[in-house]
Formats: structure tokens, C-alpha cells, sequence
């Protein structure tokens, strides 16, 4: 498995030469980088093949792999929302992801598939979402780049079996899970997802999580936390994941950088059960 840094884990607005420099230094071996609204720091919703063919370029310099792509507009943008408008201008973000994606050599895209919440019912959610997806399987297919559905905190795919469910209806070898170990452990057991979802991940974001804190601020440096990276680590081993394992974790207030490197040691720890 490779050692994998989103671009989340640096204050707002670092550089992404500092970026790449940094996780160079720290012996990771891919970044993940985010797709912005315009005026982020690096890929926008209206980059240029010429800007993204650049960054692309910035990380083979420092020996840097881009495996794969997120993003934070599906917070604003939601595939389940009952507003078209909406919907439409989250289908836009995905398949400015593929595009990108496409030019950068990457194989996955992170997707939210919906939200429940007082306005959006469970099954409405369930149902709107699948719907709005399969408007771009074929986007995916063309490129051939996974829509890697992620389950985050949003009331949504509740269950390994639901996910998996879910992401088979799409009819699609392209329909595929992002899978947040941290993001379950409150709900479930992270290595029973994992043999559950399979062969459907194609990627893995890994943060550590106490659940009696009960609520997001539960969310902790990686080995700080609850969750059972043994056990993590040979379910991970028993479906044959090769791919990188990405944390995805707030900075440190005072020495951002420093989150950089002991977060290099932790996944080196989950990786091999020892620091290399």
C-alpha cells in the first residue's frame, strides 16, 4: 500500500509548491489534491488544461504520484438536492473532476452521493441521487475513471451492505467506493466494511476517531483514536488493496508542518505495523 496526503491536511491557501516539497521530504508517495471553486490554490472548477497539465508537472518534480481527486463542493452542491439547479451544477463538478482527472492520470474521483437531513428523506436521497449518478456513468466510462463514493457524515449509507447496494445499481464497472475507514467507526467496524465493500474500493481515506466523543470533534491525529488498525490493516491485505492510503486530517494550529511527518510514521505504522 502507498502513503497518501490530501491537500486538506495545510492550512488553507499553502502553496503547492510547499506542498509537494513537504510531502516529499516526509516519504509519502501520493498527494491528493482538491478541486476548488475559482481563487483556490491549485485546481479550480474553471482550470485550464495548460494550469492542470502544470501541477501535473509541479508533483513529477518532486517524485510525487496524483492517484486521485476530492473535493469540498458537494457540500454546496448536492446530488440529492430538489433544487435542478443545484443538481445540475453538482454534475458539473464531477465531470470537471473527470476531466481533470483524465489530464493528471488519475483513476479516481471522490464523489458524496447525497445528504438526509429535514428537507431530503432517506429514500428520496437513495433514490435522486442514483438518479443524478448514472447521468454520468458514462462521463466515467468514457475516461475510464472511477466514481469513488465516499461515506461521510451525512446521514447516508449506513451500512457496508447499503453501500454496496447501492453503488451495484449503478450497472457500472466505474461505480465504485471511497472508502473513510474513521468515518465508520461510529456506526460499525471498519475492518467488516472493508471485507463487505471488496473489491469496490478503489480508494481509502484514513483518519482516527474516539466515538465517545460522539460528534465531529471525536476526530483525532491518526493512532490517537479508536480505531483497530490491525485489524484495519488485514482486511485491507485479505481483498488485496495495493492502493494508497490517504489521511485526511485537520492541520496543527501552531506547526502545520509537523502534522506532515508524524502522519508519514502513523501510516507507515498502519501499513506495515511498524514504522519504517
Amino acid at each position: 500500500m502507498l502513503k497518501g496526503l490530501n491537500q486538506w491536511c495545510f492550512p488553507v491557501g499553502t502553496p503547492l509548491e510547499h506542498i509537494f516539497d513537504t510531502c516529499q521530504k516526509a516519504g509519502y508517495d501520493a498527494v491528493e489534491l482538491n478541486m476548488y471553486e475559482p481563487g483556490g490554490v491549485g485546481l479550480t472548477i474553471d482550470s485550464t488544461a495548460a494550469e492542470v497539465e502544470s501541477i501535473g508537472a509541479l508533483a513529477r518534480k518532486y517524485g510525487l504520484q496524483l492517484r486521485s481527486l476530492s473535493t469540498g463542493l458537494f457540500g454546496k452542491y448536492q446530488l440529492s438536492s430538489k433544487d435542478e439547479s443545484i443538481r445540475e451544477a453538482a454534475l458539473k463538478t464531477i465531470r470537471k473532476q473527470l476531466e481533470i482527472a483524465s489530464l493528471l492520470g488519475i483513476d479516481t474521483i471522490l464523489v458524496i452521493p447525497g445528504r438526509v437531513n429535514d428537507e431530503i428523506s432517506y429514500d428520496v436521497c437513495y433514490t435522486r441521487s442514483q438518479e443524478e449518478l448514472k447521468k454520468v456513468v458514462p462521463d466515467a466510462e468514457k475516461y475510464g475513471i472511477y466514481l469513488g463514493i465516499e461515506n461521510v457524515w451525512n446521514k447516508f449509507l449506513q451500512s457496508p451492505l447499503e453501500m454496496a447496494r447501492y453503488i451495484d445499481e449503478l450497472q457500472s464497472p466505474y461505480a465504485a467506493a471511497y472508502y473513510d475507514v474513521g468515518n465508520t467507526l461510529s456506526i460499525g467496524f471498519p475492518d467488516q466494511w472493508i471485507r463487505i465493500l471488496g473489491s469496490r474500493i478503489k480508494k481509502v481515506h484514513v483518519k482516527d476517531f474516539k466515538p465517545n466523543v460522539g460528534n465531529y470533534n471525536g476526530f483525532v491525529p491518526l493512532l490517537a483514536g479508536d480505531v483497530p488498525w490491525a485489524r484495519v490493516r488485514q482486511a485491507l491485505r485479505d481483498i488485496g488493496y495495493t492502493d494508497t492510503l490517504t489521511a485526511e486530517l485537520d492541520a496543527y494550529a501552531s506547526t502545520p508542518d509537523q502534522l506532515i511527518y508524524d502522519t508519514a510514521r502513523h501510516i507507515d505504522f498502519i501499513i506495515h505495523g511498524e514504522v519504517r
